[in-house]
């Protein structure tokens, strides 16, 4: 039987408690409460009193089957994960985002998170040259070892993941059902290539759940979430591709967008969002010059570590949290900031520490680890 990463069990009945939505949890997670009293003393009546029982009498609580049910379609498959706040692979950038997912359901390779990403969205009606464009710059990201994330759709965010893939990339999509649930169904094909290919299917919705209108909007906040910026290739005045953008600037995303020509309906959206201060792009070059302090090979080397005292179980904290983001390639104050999710005198003042230490050292362009100190 497959191993499960500690503390799984426990997030299992967390998601499965009465009344306990992904909002709800979400601000909860956020009190970073101990487990499990500071749970059961900050939920709802009736969730409280489920999660009491599971853990004092777990064989008649109405919860283990459920949880040993999601524990069983874990393990049935090396590829199928549970990533909550402190599992070794959950994305550090998603501790940014006012909404993070309390969990999300992952099927297919974790490594395709170790990559920077770039969101790319678009039109589900698009011209032939935004499918050429899309292509283009996915596999262009893939040539330079980063990660297209998008949502599966028709159209832009479909042509794109496909390029990126064709091309030897990463990429990962974000649906809004379950990860075993192929929608939608004309891109069975690419859903399948995806996994193949060492791509990653991510979801905050358990397997077997079916696609709903509602569900996709909420999906949008965790691609633009788990990636670095959004590049708008096409889109309609009104478009959920707009709304993505608009996600990702509440979220503190860069913001691109293809211009187009002003006949061009599909192109609209882009133009409106140039006007608004998103990035005109003409070519990839554009969008890195903008994401230079985040090209840190850090990013492709290490896995996202960082730990919470929310995990509801037992999580190993693998080391300082800062220095596992530090590399002999000097990284940029503001990326260690957004990376570690510590405010910036704390971040300073541990930087500091490890200096004293000998375990770092400032250079041009930032702060590098100093050999001797490497952590897993």
């Amino acid at each position: 039987m497959k191993a499960v990463s500690p503390g799984t069990r426990e997030w299992l009945a967390v998601m499965r408690l009465p009344g306990m939505g992904a909002a709800r949890l979400a601000e909860l997670i956020a009190m970073e409460p101990a487990w499990p009293d500071g749970w059961l003393a900050r939920l709802p009546r009736e969730a409280a009193s489920a999660l009491r029982l599971w853990l004092d009498h777990p064989a008649r609580s109405p919860l283990d089957a459920l949880v040993d049910a999601d524990l069983a379609w874990l393990n049935a498959d090396a590829a199928r994960h549970l990533l909550f706040p402190g599992h070794p692979a959950w994305p550090v950038l998603l501790g940014q985002i006012a909404d993070p997912p309390p969990v999300l359901w992952a099927l297919g390779d974790l490594d395709a998170l170790l990559p920077p990403g770039l969101a790319i969205v678009g039109s589900r009606r698009p011209t032939r040259e935004g499918l050429t464009n899309a292509a283009a710059f996915a596999r262009e990201l893939a040539a330079r070892d980063w990660c297209v994330n998008s949502g599966l759709a028709l159209g832009i965010d479909g042509a794109a993941q496909h390029a990126a893939l064709e091309a030897g990339g990463r990429s990962v999509a974000v649906l809004g059902c379950g990860v075993d649930v192929i929608y939608p169904p004309r891109h069975a094909g690419l859903y399948h290539q995806l996994l193949d290919r060492g791509g990653l299917v991510l979801s905050e919705h358990p397997p077997g759940t079916r696609a709903r209108p509602g569900f996709f909007p909420r999906r949008n906040r965790i691609v633009t979430g788990l990636s670095l910026g959004v590049l708008v290739v096409e889109a309609a005045e009104k478009s959920g591709s707009l709304v993505s953008a608009r996600l990702a600037t509440e979220q503190g995303r860069e913001v691109f967008a293809l211009p187009g020509s002003i006949h061009n309906p599909q192109a609209r959206g882009c133009l409106q969002l140039i006007r608004q201060g998103a990035v005109l792009v003409r070519r990839l070059d554009d969008i890195l010059e903008e994401l230079t302090h985040w090209a840190a090979p850090s990013f492709t080397s290490l896995s996202a570590t960082a730990q919470s005292s929310a995990a509801p179980g037992p999580v190993d904290a693998g080391g300082d949290p800062l220095l596992r983001w530090l590399s002999d390639s000097p990284s940029p104050l503001d990326a260690l900031v957004a990376l570690t999710g510590l405010a910036v005198p704390d971040c300073q003042r541990r930087l500091l520490e490890l200096e004293l230490e000998g375990q770092v050292a400032q250079a041009p362009g930032g702060w590098v680890r100093l050999p001797g100190n490497v952590q897993a």
